[in-house]
């Protein structure tokens, strides 16, 4: 089995990377497959509107890493998808590969899947809670089911690189949201 967690942040190594690290923890301790995507790593080049896609059901943007993220989403049973609160909204290039994800049309790869979802903000009430929303409602609209942790999903405050090292609950929780898709597409999985 496969899951496959996306960190929609620009910067190498933090907050958000560290959680959806330790929510593919459990994953890795059960020998699933899992892939990491990293988006600090990776050229996701924003959607033209250019509606090629509606007759070709392929995107036309061509030289970048999409395709090699999409190629995943067919075979995955799982995915975690995590990201920065910026201006109550998720980063430019998670946004960027949801556009994108039009392209699929009628295929819905992640359909049937399930998904958690991790957002991390500077302060209190920065708008995480919207970020998860609009994780869920990208996993909606491609027909997977959300998965919640504790609560809803993850929601964290940190700032600098690390930050999010010295707050044990929110490390339980990453953990927690990992276990919890586990079980949920396990169960899929066996039914």
């Amino acid at each position: 089995m496969k899951v496959i967690g996306i960190s929609g942040s620009p910067r190498k190594g933090g907050n958000t990377e560290i959680l959806v690290r330790l929510a593919l923890e459990p994953f890795k301790a059960q020998g699933w497959d899992v892939k990491e995507f990293f988006l600090s790593e990776k050229i996701i080049k924003p959607c033209i509107g250019c509606e090629s896609c509606t007759q070709t059901r392929e995107c036309s943007i061509r030289d970048d890493d999409m395709s090699s993220i999409c190629e995943e989403f067919s075979s995955c049973d799982a995915l975690i998808i995590g990201s920065p609160t910026y201006y109550r909204n998720v980063s430019a290039q998670l946004k960027a590969l949801f556009d994108r994800s039009y392209a699929f049309g009628d295929k819905k790869p992640l359909e049937g899947k399930v998904g958690g979802a991790i957002a991390v903000g500077r302060g209190e009430g920065g708008g995480q809670s919207i970020v998860l929303n609009i994780i869920h409602n990208y996993y909606l609209s491609s027909g997977a089911i959300c998965v919640p942790g504790e609560l809803n999903g993850l929601t964290a405050r940190a700032d600098k690189c690390g930050d999010i090292l010295t707050q044990e609950r929110r490390l339980r929780q990453a953990n927690t949201l990992g276990v919890n898709i586990l079980k949920y597409a396990s169960m899929i999985k066996r039914a």
